[in-house]
């Protein structure tokens, strides 16, 4: 619980001008509602992200905004901070969008491509110290409040492309500002674009002073550990302090695990569902020159944080009105949940569920006959109204289909029977009553791309569609059949992730079949009961005593 001097800091602090532009949209109340009255570890994602793209230097394009939203970091220590008109609004909406209304942010002011933090946590206290080797950025810090008797001290840094001797002379800089303004007892993080081109550059012998340096080093899926655009050059770095240090837990994401850290390249990472709704092509997008940088921490007796996290729909879907969704999220250290929604963009708000046990993670939800495109979800926990979360962006219910209509992957074929790949396949269902046109529309195995659908094609209402591996494959009489315009939809036996995105690159759906779906020869997963839109899959006999039934219901019948 915080003491009453530590109380009347977070007010003071949060009242502050100061020199930079931070904005908090629930400050006090926040900073008050971080009270806990029990104990537990605190898991804590630190990230580093110098990941604009365009020709601007800023977020505006959306590319590194899709990765934050994907990683769902706690703290970031983020680079060329610019969005939009640079405004403070502009600059809250960045951060709402990427990240949540929730977080809190500082971005140092007069500088062109300035330096910042964003946090879940309340920032008690922020600045900027000189660098006096570059006349377009300082060095950003910031105390922030994280749950537990220690505070968290972060400086986000972006040193000079020079050389390494200039950047020696930065971090000398640094190390001096910390020994002088960190308290030895607080935990400390510099993350940042630090433009060296080796480990063995001075810089990190000085930086080791405060912060350790040492193997193990984040690395992508492939084990590389280097963050330039051309991975080939360690660019970019979350150095954290001994006591920090000890704490550190390798970067769990989907069935993933990263030892000693991850470096976000949507490029190789597999499957791109985990990161959802970040895009194959972001870490490569026009000028993005720097991956973003991950470790993770767990700090024994953190405080029981509180804790919920929407994730479907979570901005971009187009669904049908009057049609069966699904609305998921995940939580922590809460027992029931509200859950609501907006048509006009949070004017008003309707209640679906006043109190649902937090652990179902899910909600039926049958559309409102009303068309909308500022539509959002809202979960918040049902004993403490700070403890809430929204869809990152708007979504749109339509009476046309727009993005989704409702289609649906109703049955996939992993395991062909034999060993001839080109009898795999994804049948999609059109649930909605009315045509739906897929024209851009891609069919993705994991975090490959494998079908893309002609402009012009269309599924009518309540009809089919089947993405065969090959011509060769398709069993004469299917339904809907069309060959895969890659040539093979290459799924995996021992477990797959097959999704379903609309023209502008947004996941419409998508949906994770264990291997126990996967393995068997000829046996496809059909959702149970058929054509169920948020119904989990099963093994087709145990559906009918057919093995399949591509373009045609489990029974047989047509659709």
């Amino acid at each position: 619980m915080l003491s009453s001097w530590r109380h009347w800091l977070v007010v003071f602090f949060l009242g502050l001008a100061a020199c930079g532009e931070g904005v908090e949209p629930v400050a006090e109340q926040s900073a008050l509602g971080e009270s806990q009255a029990s104990l537990a570890d605190l898991r804590l994602r630190l990230m580093a992200a110098n990941i604009t793209s365009g020709n601007s230097q800023d977020y505006s394009l959306g590319h590194g905004t899709r990765i934050f939203q994907g990683t769902d970091p706690d703290v970031v220590m983020i680079q060329e901070f610019n969005y939009g008109s640079n405004s403070s609004a502009d600059i809250r909406t960045f951060v709402d969008t990427a990240f949540g209304p929730q977080f809190y942010y500082y971005r140092e002011s007069g500088a062109q491509i300035p330096n910042g933090i964003i946090s879940r946590y309340p920032i008690i206290a922020s600045g900027e110290w000189t660098d006096t080797q570059v006349s377009n950025r300082d060095f950003a810090w910031a105390r922030i409040d994280i749950p537990g008797p220690k505070d968290l001290w972060v400086v986000s840094v972006h040193l000079l492309t020079a050389n390494a001797s200039v950047r020696n002379t930065e971090s000398t800089n640094l190390v001096a500002y910390i020994q002088s303004n960190v308290p030895a007892g607080d935990y400390l993080a510099i993350g940042g674009d630090l433009n060296t081109d080796t480990r063995t550059e001075a810089s990190f012998s000085t930086l080791s002073q405060v912060v350790t340096t040492t193997a193990p080093y984040p690395a992508d899926q492939n084990g590389n550990v280097n963050t330039n655009a051309g991975r080939s050059k360690p660019y970019d770095h979350v150095l954290v302090d001994s006591d920090l240090r000890q704490y550190q837990t390798g970067v769990v994401i989907g069935g993933n695990t990263f030892s000693g850290g991850l470096v976000v390249d949507t490029r190789v990472y597999s499957p791109l569902s985990d990161l959802s709704p970040a895009l194959a092509g972001d870490s490569g997008s026009t000028n993005m020159q720097h991956m973003a940088i991950i470790k993770d921490f767990l700090i024994p007796d953190g405080g029981a944080v509180s804790t919920v996290k929407v994730t479907s729909p979570n901005g971009g879907e187009s669904w049908t009105a009057g049609s069966a969704r699904t609305i998921t999220w995940t939580s922590s250290n809460v027992a029931s949940v509200k859950v609501d929604y907006t048509l006009n963009g949070g004017t008003s708000w309707t209640v679906l569920s006043a109190s649902t046990p937090a652990s179902a993670g899910s909600l039926a939800w049958t559309l409102p006959s009303t068309q909308s495109t500022q539509a959002w979800v809202r979960v918040t926990d049902t004993t403490s109204a700070t403890v809430t979360d929204t869809s990152d962006a708007a979504f749109s219910i339509t009476s046309t289909g727009g993005g989704t209509g409702g289609l649906i992957i109703n049955e996939v074929l992993v395991n062909e029977l034999g060993s001839d790949v080109a009898g795999e396949f994804v049948e999609l269902v059109n649930t909605g009553s009315t045509a739906l046109n897929v024209g851009g529309w891609t069919v993705w195995d994991s975090g490959a791309m494998r079908h893309t659908f002609p402009a012009g094609t269309t599924v009518p209402a309540g009809g089919v569609v089947v993405v065969v591996g090959a011509a060769s494959g398709i069993p004469a009489g299917t339904p809907g059949a069309v060959a895969c315009s890659t040539g093979t939809l290459s799924l995996t036996n021992s477990g797959d992730t097959v999704s379903v995105r609309n023209a502008s690159g947004t996941i419409i759906e998508s949906v994770t079949l264990s291997s126990a779906l996967t393995g068997t020869d000829g046996v496809s997963a059909n959702r149970n009961p058929d054509v169920g839109s948020s119904a989990t899959f099963a093994l087709h006999t145990t559906l009918s005593s057919q093995m399949s039934s591509p373009g045609r219901r489990a029974n047989g019948t047509s659709f």
